[in-house]
């Protein structure tokens, strides 16, 4: 780590932004990123997913210029902001702010916040994604506590306006500004949350897609019409169910998990089916069956076969 200085860059200095994990999150931040000026490091381990990575940011921007949010030369200077590579040291050497975005694993992101202290600039500021886990214990893996806080971007990342900005016990107020004004020169709305399990968007979100689940386990009522009552009763734009499928049900297990295990109470308990869906591999978009069921090219919602 560069020890010349350990000052936070303020957000107008901010120019270098790595990117750590390609998957829907990180390739949807970096678009961002890269759309707003930004030069970016797309690191994964993978350089297939890195392929994959950029070709979904390259349609997506092409959808963006299609409704005239974008003309052809911002977007081709966009996707040349955007380096991709398989080296964290290369990629982070002269990042002003890095964003992870890896898996939702506590370990796994302990391991590359270790990594990202080492490597990184002494005034690089370390954000990460997360959903769920706590900001004060990844901080926690490094000697720069006061320069980790969390930047919680929602799915999908170019299209959702809010960041939930967290907070760690010893995030620097100056660190908690200067993340907060660079979600406005993003075009995002930041809200500010103090580090508990879940924060605020999945401490009330995860308990209620784990009713949702409670109640088609128990037979109340069907997929289709558990959703169809919440989206025209309660003015959701999705039900609850086809949302759980789109955050992937792994990741809605892995955080009810880290609020069980954080709060102590019954009421964060996954439901069986959860976790029976997520032991047979029915993780719901991703890997084309959840609650319900997903054919390439086809905007059919269709309930998946077992729950009709």
């Amino acid at each position: 780590m560069d020890t010349a200085s350990s000052t936070p860059r303020s957000p107008l200095h901010i120019q270098h932004v790595t990117v750590v994990g390609c998957g829907t999150m990180g390739n949807g931040i970096a678009q961002v990123f890269a759309t707003c000026g930004f030069a970016v490091e797309l690191v994964d381990l993978s350089a297939p997913a890195l392929e994959k990575a950029m070709s979904t940011i390259a349609r997506n921007l092409d959808r963006v210029v299609a409704k005239g949010g974008l003309d052809h030369e911002s977007r081709d200077a966009a996707l040349a902001r955007i380096h991709c590579g398989t080296s964290l040291a290369e990629a982070t050497h002269q990042a002003d702010l890095v964003v992870e975005a890896a898996t939702e694993n506590r370990q796994i992101k302990l391991e590359l916040f270790r990594q990202l202290d080492q490597l990184s600039p002494a005034s690089c500021i370390l954000a990460t994604n997360t959903s769920s886990i706590s900001i004060t214990d990844i901080a926690g893996a490094t000697r720069r506590p006061a320069q980790v806080i969390g930047m919680h971007f929602m799915n999908p990342v170019p299209v959702m306006k809010l960041v939930e900005i967290i907070k760690g016990y010893n995030t620097d107020p100056v660190v908690t500004a200067t993340i907060v004004e660079l979600s406005h020169r993003l075009g995002k709305i930041p809200v500010e949350a103090n580090d508990y399990p879940g924060f605020v968007a999945n401490r009330i979100l995860m308990p209620m897609i784990n009713e949702a689940i409670h109640t088609l386990y128990e037979g109340v009522a069907g997929v289709a019409e558990i959703d169809t009552v919440m989206k025209l009763g309660m003015a959701h734009p999705m039900g609850p169910l086809q949302l759980a499928d789109f955050i992937g049900l792994d990741v809605c297990l892995a955080i009810l998990r880290v609020l069980h295990d954080g709060f102590g109470q019954a009421k964060y308990a996954p439901c069986p089916l959860l976790v029976k869906m997520v032991s047979s591999g029915n993780l719901g978009v991703k890997t084309g069956k959840g609650f319900y069921a997903y054919q390439a090219g086809s905007k059919d919602l269709l309930v998946a076969p077992e729950f009709r």
